[in-house]
């Protein structure tokens, strides 16, 4: 084919007239500076409101293209709900430095920690996500997840001062509901049965009720399931049923060791 025919090959398979990859670029700008915003001493919080307003119209106008769902409002809303996200992301950091003897002070925990940072965006995505508008909190913690290896989708119900721990590989599911001083490790999957598309608006994902910890590599699946509170989860553990309060889960993997003897 020559130069032309090509061309005209590649527009005829562009089919989606709204892909628009502004959006996802604009998104993490946006996501970037809310951060920034919030955390960062230096950053004028008057004048970056403002420059997040006209963000946000960005925004509207690359992600809104269904004029039945008008979002010019959305951003009226949503930073009337700025000072509560603050405060409940105050409280994961606190939990941080309570729980992780490693953690020498709340700043390493607002600036080094890849937990505290997936929560944070997942915290400002929910908002968004919870007045509908389209496309954006889900960019917003992909953009999460590309940085940290956390997975939460912005849907999932988070109660406050939630801790992940060497935050990565941690999977939470649109539908999960997570109570108050919830603490999960590396490698955590709060997920499904199994995926199909008739699963759409229906609760697929557990249930942690408060004060559960579920240590490394434990997978928890099933919408009806519900680890029920002060549990503990051991690591490596598969559940795909509830677990009453109080309870400890244990994996107990068989480990032979073999030693060779008479080596000199």
């Amino acid at each position: 084919m020559d130069k032309e025919s090509i061309i005209a090959a590649l527009k005829k398979h562009k089919k989606l007239p709204y892909l628009d990859y502004r959006l996802k670029e604009e998104t993490e700008h946006f996501t970037n500076t809310l951060f920034y915003t919030l955390f960062d001493v230096n950053t004028p919080v008057a004048n970056n409101l403002d420059a997040l307003g006209e963000k946000f119209s960005l925004l509207v106008e690359l992600a809104c293209w269904d004029s039945n769902k008008p979002c010019t409002k959305v951003w009226e809303h949503y930073i009337q709900c700025l000072p509560g996200i603050l405060e409940k992301l105050n409280f994961d950091a606190k939990a941080i430095l309570d729980c992780d003897p490693a953690s020498l002070s709340i700043q390493e925990v607002y600036m080094a920690y890849p937990g505290f940072y997936a929560i944070a965006i997942y915290r400002l995505a929910h908002e968004l996500y919870n007045q509908g508008f389209p496309l954006v909190p889900r960019l917003m913690t992909e953009y999460a997840h590309r940085q940290t290896g956390v997975d939460i989708n912005p849907g999932a119900q988070i109660g406050e001062s939630f801790f992940i721990d060497h935050a990565t590989g941690v999977v939470i599911g649109e539908t999960a509901i997570i109570h108050d001083n919830v603490k999960v490790y590396q490698g955590v999957t709060l997920g499904a049965l199994y995926v199909a598309k008739e699963l759409q608006k229906v609760k697929r994902h557990p249930t942690i009720m408060s004060n559960v910890t579920i240590y490394a590599n434990a997978t928890i699946l099933g919408g009806e399931t519900i680890i029920g509170e002060n549990s503990t989860i051991g690591g490596n553990a598969w559940l795909t049923a509830s677990v009453p309060a109080n309870s400890t889960v244990f994996h107990t993997p068989e480990i032979k060791i073999k030693t060779v003897s008479n080596v000199q």
